[in-house]
Formats: C-alpha cells, sequence, structure tokens
C-alpha cells in the first residue's frame, strides 16, 4: 500500500479552538481549511525534515535567486500572524505587501492568490486562526544582489504583476471556471508548470509548458500540463481527476517528488466535483486574463 501524508489532517489535529462555535463558525472553518489545504500552505510554511511545527516556518525553498525560507503563519503574536487583521492577511494575499506596506517577494505566489474571492480568503483566515500557534523564529531569506532589494519588488509588480480577483470567463462553462479558478488561484499550478522569464515572472505564453531541470522548485524539472503530447493530452479528465485525488497515473504508477505533496492532503481534500472541474480546465487551459 501507498503510504500517504496528510497535512492538513495534521494542521486539524493541531486546533485550537476556544469555547463553542457557531455552525456558521465551523462551516467557514471547515472551508477554510480545505483551501489552506488545496493551496499548499503547509507544504511552504512547515519545516517537514527537520519535524518542526505545523505552519511554524522554516522550510527551504532553493530557486534560481537564492534560498528562501516560508515564514512562520500561525496565531503566535510575536513570530506568527497573532496580530495580523484580516484586512492584513487580505491585503497580503490580494497585494503581496505587508501589514507595514513593504513588499513580498513573488516566490509568495500571491501573483496567483490574488485571484482568489474574499470569500475564500476570509475563510482561508478563519482557519488559519485555529492553528496552534508556535513561538519559532523565522529564518532570513539568503537572496543575491539585486534581487534581494525591497524597492526592487515594487517595479517588478509594475511590470509584471495583475491584481485579482478571479472573473470569469465569458462563453465557458461553470465547471471550466471553477476549475479555472481553482487551478489558477487557489492551487497555483501555474506557478510550478510555468517556465518564468529573467526577471522571475511567469512567462504566459508558454502556461502550463513545464520547467527544465535547474530552473523549477527545488532545481527540479517540472513537466508539462498542457494538452498535447508534450504534456498530458492523452489523459482523459477521469483520469486527471483520480491523479489529483489518489496521485495514481493512467498506467498504474504514482505519483512522486514535490508533486506527491501537492495532492496528499492538497487536492486530496477537495471535492469530486472540485478535481473534476480542474480537469476539465487543464484539458483546455488558458492563463488568467
Amino acid at each position: 500500500m501507498r503510504k500517504h501524508y496528510t497535512l492538513a489532517g495534521a494542521a486539524l489535529a493541531a486546533l485550537v479552538i476556544s469555547g463553542p462555535v457557531s455552525a456558521q463558525t465551523a462551516g467557514s472553518i471547515e472551508k477554510g481549511r480545505v483551501i489552506y489545504a488545496a493551496g499548499g500552505c503547509g507544504n511552504c510554511h512547515t519545516d517537514k525534515k527537520n519535524k518542526g511545527p505545523v505552519a511554524g516556518g522554516g522550510a527551504a525553498l532553493k530557486t534560481p535567486f537564492g534560498e528562501f525560507f516560508g515564514p512562520n503563519i500561525t496565531p503566535d503574536p510575536k513570530n506568527g500572524l497573532g496580530k495580523w487583521t484580516e484586512a492584513d492577511f487580505i491585503k497580503a494575499m490580494r497585494e503581496g505587501r505587508a501589514p507595514d506596506g513593504r513588499h513580498y517577494f513573488p516566490v509568495f505566489p500571491y501573483p496567483s492568490f490574488t485571484y482568489m474571492s474574499d470569500a475564500d480568503l476570509k475563510n482561508l483566515w478563519a482557519f488559519m486562526k485555529t492553528l496552534k500557534p508556535s513561538g519559532r523564529a523565522n529564518k532570513k531569506h539568503d537572496i543575491a544582489f539585486p534581487f534581494n532589494l525591497n524597492f526592487g519588488q515594487g517595479v517588478w509588480k509594475s511590470l509584471f504583476f495583475k491584481k485579482g480577483p478571479f472573473k470569469p470567463v465569458a462563453g465557458k462553462s461553470d465547471e471550466w471556471n471553477r476549475g479555472a479558478y481553482l487551478s489558477v488561484a487557489v492551487s497555483h499550478c501555474g506557478e510550478c508548470h510555468t517556465p518564468r522569464n529573467k526577471m522571475g515572472a511567469l512567462s504566459m505564453s508558454d502556461w502550463f509548458s513545464g520547467v527544465e531541470e535547474g530552473k523549477g522548485p527545488e532545481g527540479e524539472a517540472v513537466p508539462a500540463i498542457t494538452n498535447d503530447e508534450a504534456g498530458i493530452g492523452s489523459w482523459s479528465v477521469e483520469e486527471i481527476a483520480e491523479y489529483l485525488k489518489s496521485g495514481e497515473t493512467p498506467d498504474g504508477d504514482f505519483v512522486g517528488s514535490l508533486m506527491a505533496e501537492v495532492i496528499d492532503g492538497g487536492t486530496s481534500e477537495l471535492s469530486d466535483a472540485d478535481r473534476k472541474a480542474i480537469a476539465v480546465y487543464v484539458k483546455s487551459a488558458a492563463p488568467p486574463n
């Protein structure tokens, strides 16, 4: 049997909810839990290699621009987000800005998260407030000059960043638009499966066309997921949906490497309908408008 690692389950086990909550609040938290899982939040913000606390930060990510460390996103008031408001959180996700106005590096995929709906962002925030606080201190990024200059991120945004939220594409079905929203905004598939230019921005003309070795996360190659021979054109909608649920490929193999984390405790937490919607979108994917 293949072993599954469920970060969302670990996060749920760490919930700290003080006192009774209303059915409406509980529903918002559960919706936020699914967004947290599908967005891979635990993967980037949990130092699993060193058995760090859930969402306590420290996970390293090597990129062509330097090594980044996911920050602590627990409700700890000193090292986490304990002093943040809901508005602060939405600003970070929608605009890529810290509460004090500093620009975030786009290794935090706010260029994708910006497309999330206000409702999903509020639900996600409701869930994150229930995570167990961790006092783990954040680790400083190791970034090469000039990419370490914060003002440069403002220039980068003026050239490559388009603020959301997601707008449904006219002429496409509700199912396709739902899949586009989940793929682009929540699971941010394009962040890994789309090559980047020299400034680190996604090459929209090469949407989902894969990344060569040495240029993907941790220096790994990332396969194309385009609907052609170079990608997964031979996969059916049903096979893609099953892959996002169990990690099983059409030929009976199972996913490995970083994609295993995306599925285990990630897209596997989505509903069957949402996984099918993603599959429908991927079969005729287009970059966000």
